[in-house]
């Protein structure tokens, strides 16, 4: 591999990386803003600070998933041509990431509170709509940077 080609790959990576967290938290933070009257406390003045900083967290949570299918699957674009590998790495990540959250937030750290509202899966006692979004989301995170670096190399 010669520098020039070395330099393009990196740049690419570079662009997948932030395009992937950009869109991730931009998605979440919606998704966090809706939900959140479902927590405890989160009056409306708190809900817009907390809720972006959530989201950071959840862009991050979106860059594992894609790191983990990149080294599982053998490839950068491994979300270009999902398959059913693909989804289901995502949907069991989406899972782990979303429960053990939910787990450790919730019962060990009792960083937030459900409300009545909340709906929760039966057994765990976590929230159905934070572990939604790690399976909704991530999916259409990866869908959505498909469409901008398709309409990117369009007008370049």
């Amino acid at each position: 591999m010669n520098l020039q080609n070395f330099k393009s790959q990196l740049g690419s990576l570079w662009w997948r990386l932030c395009a992937i967290f950009v869109v991730a938290v931009l998605l979440n933070y919606a998704w966090e803003l809706a939900h959140s009257p479902l927590y405890v406390g989160m009056d409306f003045n708190k809900a817009w600070w907390h809720c972006f900083l959530s989201s950071l967290g959840d862009g991050l949570d979106v860059l594992i998933i894609y790191t983990v299918g990149w080294l599982i699957l053998g490839r950068q674009d491994w979300y270009e041509k999902t398959g059913v590998r693909g989804y289901a790495l995502i949907l069991i990540m989406g899972l782990i990431i979303g429960i053990g959250i939910e787990l450790i937030a919730v019962y060990k750290l009792e960083r937030w509170t459900y409300t009545t509202q909340m709906p929760l899966i039966p057994g765990l006692n976590v929230g159905v709509t934070p572990v939604a979004q790690m399976l909704i989301l991530p999916v259409a995170t990866f869908r959505l940077v498909i469409a901008w670096r398709k309409a990117r190399t369009r007008h370049n």
